[in-house]
């Protein structure tokens, strides 16, 4: 290694040390069942604005904090537009409420199993993590939650990767005791539970961060978004930064908000539709599917890593979870249009006899 070379790792923040990239190590295949998104396109009026937009869009500057979306998600979510915070992805909006929220070497707690980033964004901003096992039913440990000193608490619902919904009186025991910030991780809410917006209202100190990139099919554009009361959005505001939203996903999302709910709302319909489905037929096979409120389904599946690469190896990909609390091993099923699932389910069978999964 050259002297170089050494000297720039030796100035890193150690806290970056054990920081890894992020890396589902998966590869291209002909049916991706691995992320969660919207499998049935982008919406027609947000897809001819993308296909309409001059050259000037990409060649200025857009909108320092996304004021025109900003308007557009308020009517969206029911609340003003000053309680709105938008972000790249809601990755985006989570990483800088951390960073607004809590300094480093204070804590962040959050459920387990859950969205795998939060810890890894806790220790980017050096701040301390704590993972509480949810109970055997698949419920958040509220007691265990609170027993943690924390800045902030987070709450995924539906959970990722399992799909349980939180109760929205579980999420308002949560903010009425918790010390520091309570998140909730709207991202699947379109498809199942409670929105939790009236918490808002009620608390000072409550942040609803929510994403485009499932229901609405805009995972490539990467918008994301936040909904608090205007004094707490304002910080995670200050610690995001300006022009984190392009010019061209900040049009194509408000088009999709303003001309393509029906569209929108057709297709949430068909997944939870097509998720029942699966479900039974995951059942008839003798698994036992996790009740999911998301657009994807998660069962426990001996040897999942096993069965996911054999399944990868006919062009079908799920997401392999190891040896999940009270789960053990398990596959999560993004859901799709059916001739997708009946592909997957051919293979998984498949699979398992391959590997002699049970």
């Amino acid at each position: 290694m050259s002297q170089r070379s050494t000297d720039r790792l030796s100035i890193a923040r150690a806290a970056y040390q054990d920081v890894p990239l992020y890396d589902p190590k998966r590869s291209p295949v002909e049916i991706d069942l691995t992320d969660n998104t919207n499998l049935w396109g982008i919406p027609p009026r947000a897809e001819q604005v993308l296909r309409e937009s001059l050259a000037s869009v990409i060649t200025r500057y857009p909108s320092l904090y996304a004021g025109e979306l900003k308007s557009a998600l308020a009517q969206y979510a029911g609340v003003s537009a000053d309680m709105i915070v938008t972000g790249c992805g809601s990755d985006d909006v989570l990483d800088s409420a951390m960073r607004a929220f809590a300094a480093p070497g204070e804590h962040v707690v959050s459920s387990l199993p859950s969205f795998a980033m939060v810890p890894i964004f806790a220790r980017m901003n050096d701040l301390e993590w704590t993972g509480v096992t949810e109970t055997p039913d698949h419920a958040i440990n509220v007691e265990a939650m609170l027993a943690e000193p924390s800045k902030v608490l987070y709450v995924c619902t539906p959970n990722n990767p399992t799909g349980a919904v939180t109760p929205l009186r579980t999420l308002r025991e949560l903010a009425s005791r918790c010390a520091g910030v309570l998140v909730i991780d709207e991202a699947y809410i379109e498809f199942g539970g409670e929105a939790a917006t009236e918490l808002v209202h009620e608390f000072d100190r409550v942040l609803l961060v929510r994403t485009m990139s499932k229901a609405f099919g805009l995972a490539g554009l990467r918008v994301g978004y936040a909904i608090g009361q205007p004094a707490l959005v304002l910080e995670v505001e200050k610690s995001r930064g300006p022009y984190k939203v392009n010019a061209l996903a900040e049009r194509v999302a408000t088009a999709a908000l303003t001309h393509d709910m029906a569209w929108v709302q057709e297709h949430v319909a068909l997944a939870i539709e097509l998720r029942e489905r699966l479900s039974a037929e995951l059942r008839a096979r003798g698994l036992n599917p996790i009740p999911s409120g998301g657009n994807f389904v998660c069962a426990a599946v001996p040897h999942c890593v096993a069965v996911g690469q054999a399944m990868r190896a006919r062009g079908v990909a799920v997401r392999p979870f190891p040896d999940l609390p009270h789960i053990g091993d398990a596959l999560r099923f993004s859901v799709g249009p059916w001739p997708l699932l009946e592909r997957c389910l051919t293979a998984f069978d498949e699979a398992r006899a391959e590997v002699g999964a049970p």
